[in-house]
C-alpha cells in the first residue's frame, strides 16, 4: 500500500557542526514533497536553526540532562548516552505515529548513534544512514538493522560542495520514496523463519516451504552468507517468529573461526533467548567462508578450497575444527529458554560432502557427529537420522517435530488459507 500524504522523515545529526548539510537535506526532503522533522543530537552547542526535537529532549529521553552528558567523561560516553536518547525518542515518535522514516548523517560518531536508532525501529520503517564509513568493516554485523540502507558520504568531511550535494540529495529522495512505497509486514499468518545456504548446497526448503504453507504458515527463508543470518537474529530478538527452523549454521562456524563473513556473536541465540520454539540442524558447518580477494587464512592453507565468485570463497575444516564448532553450537543451544530440538544427519551436512563429491571427508564428519552427541545439552531434544541433510528423511523428521509441537501447543497453529 502506498502511503497517502507527505512522508514525515526524522532527520538526525549534530546541528552544531553540520547545520549546512542538515538544512540542505531538509530542503531536499521538502522539495520532493516530504516533511522533514529535525532531531539535533549535538552535545556542546545548539544549531543555528530550531529543531522539532532538540538536544535537551534527546538527553531527557535518555533519563539525564545535556549538561550531565557533556560532563560524562569523554566523547564516547557522551555520544553513547545521546544514542540511547535518540533511539528512545525516535521509537516513541514512531509509536505515536509522528514519523514515517528516518535519515541520519555522520562520520564515525554520527554513524555509531544512527545504527542504534535504526535498530530501535521495526522492519518496514525506512532507515537511511549517510556515512563516511558506509560499507566499512568498522560496522559489525550485529549493529546493522534488518532493512538498513546506507550511502557513502563522499566529500562530506567539511561543508557543502557539489560532490556531497549529489549524495545527500539522492539519500533524501531515496528515504522519501521508500516511505511512500513501503509495504510494511502484516502478519496475517504465523511466520516461520528458516535458514538455508542457496538451493544447491541445501535443498530442504524446496520441500519444507510449501509443506508449511499448506499448514497455514508464512515461511521466510534467510540466506546465510553473513547478513542473512543477521536479519534472522534481529527479527527473532523482536519475537517476530512463531517458530524458527535454523538448519544452516555456517555463519556460526565462520564466527568461531574469525571470518568476517559472519552474523555477529549472537548467531543461534536470539530465538532461544526470546523463547521461540526452534528446530536446529548443522547445515554446512563443515565450510568456512572468507573473502575471495583476501589470502587463504594460514590455518586453512592446506584444506580444500573453492572460489564461489570474486567475493566469496570457502574452505573445509578438519575433524578437530569441526569438534570445536560442535561445542560452540552446543553452548549456544544450552542458553535457550524455549523448546529446542536438534536434528543430527549422520549422512552429511551439505550437497558436496556426499560420497563421490569433492568435499567428502567421512572421518571429519564422524568427528563432528560424535562431538555433537557428547556435548548436546539435556534441555535439547536430539533427533539423529542416518541420512543426509538433503534427503527426504530429513524433511520428514523436521515436519514430524513441528507437527508434534503444534499438537502440544508449543507452536501456534497455522491459519487456514
Amino acid at each position: 500500500m502506498v502511503r497517502e500524504g507527505r512522508p514525515r522523515i526524522l532527520v538526525i545529526g549534530t546541528g552544531d557542526t553540520k547545520a549546512d548539510e542538515l538544512t540542505f537535506m531538509r530542503e531536499r526532503i521538502e522539495a520532493v514533497d516530504g516533511r522533514a522533522v529535525m532531531m539535533d543530537v549535538s552535545v556542546l552547542g545548539d544549531p543555528p536553526y530550531r529543531p522539532e526535537h532538540d538536544r535537551h529532549a534527546v538527553a531527557e529521553a535518555a533519563g539525564t540532562t545535556i549538561d550531565a552528558i557533556a560532563k560524562s567523561g569523554d566523547e564516547n560516553s557522551a555520544m553513547t548516552l545521546m544514542a540511547l536518547g535518540a533511539s528512545q525518542l525516535a521509537r516513541s515518535l514512531y509509536d505515536r505515529g509522528e514519523i514515517d522514516g528516518i535519515i541520519a548523517l555522520g562520520g564515525t560518531m554520527g554513524t555509531d548513534l544512527a545504527l542504534d536508532v535504526a535498530l530501535a525501529l521495526p522492519l518496514g520503517v525506512p532507515k537511511f544512514v549517510v556515512s563516511t564509513i558506509a560499507y566499512s568493516h568498522l560496522v559489525p554485523p550485529d549493529r546493522i538493522a534488518t532493512d538498513l540502507m546506507m550511502i557513502l558520504w563522499a566529500g562530506g568531511l567539511y561543508g557543502l560542495n557539489s560532490t556531497c550535494k549529489a549524495v545527500l540529495s539522492q539519500a533524501c529522495g531515496a528515504v522519501v520514496g521508500a516511505a511512500r512505497a513501503v509495504v510494511r509486514p502484516q502478519a496475517e499468518r504465523p511466520i516461520v523463519g528458516m535458514s538455508s545456504l542457496g538451493k544447491s548446497c541445501l535443498k530442504y526448503m524446496v520441500t519444507l516451504k510449501p509443506a508449511l504453507e499448506r499448514r497455514g504458515y508464512e515461511v521466510v527463508v534467510f540466506h546465510t552468507t553473513g547478513m542473512g543470518g543477521r536479519a534472522l537474529e534481529a527479527i527473532a530478538a523482536q519475537r517476530g517468529f512463531a517458530a524458527v527452523l535454523d538448519f544452516s549454521l555456517q555463519e556460526v562456524a565462520n564466527q568461531h573461526m574469525g571470518s568476517v563473513v559472519n552474523s555477529g556473536p549472537d548467531r543461534l541465540e536470539n530465538a532461544g533467548r526470546s523463547g521461540i520454539p526452534q528446530i536446529v540442524a548443522p547445515g554446512a558447518i563443515d565450510m568456512v567462508d572468507f573473502p575471495t580477494w583476501q589470502p587463504v587464512p594460514a590455518r586453512f592453507a592446506e584444506r580444500p578450497y573453492h572460489a564461489h565468485n570474486r567475493l566469496l570463497a570457502s574452505v573445509t575444516s578438519d575433524g578437530e575444527t569441526r569438534r570445536e564448532i560442535a561445542r560452540a553450537i552446543a553452548g549456544k543451544l544450552a542458553t535457550a529458554s524455549g523448546a529446542t530440538a536438534f536434528i543430527l544427519p549422520a549422512g552429511g551436512l551439505q550437497q558436496w560432502d556426499q560420497e563421490g563429491e569433492p568435499l567428502h571427508e567421512p572421518d571429519a564428519l564422524a568427528a563432528f557427529i560424535e562431538e555433537m552427541r557428547e556435548t548436546m545439552p539435556e534441555s535439547v531434544e536430539l533427533h539423529e537420522i542416518a541420512g543426509h541433510i538433503n534427503d527426504d528423511a530429513f524433511c520428514a523428521k523436521a515436519l514430524e517435530i513441528f507437527d508434534c509441537w503444534v499438537a502440544e501447543g508449543i507452536i501456534r497453529p497455522g491459519v487456514a488459507g
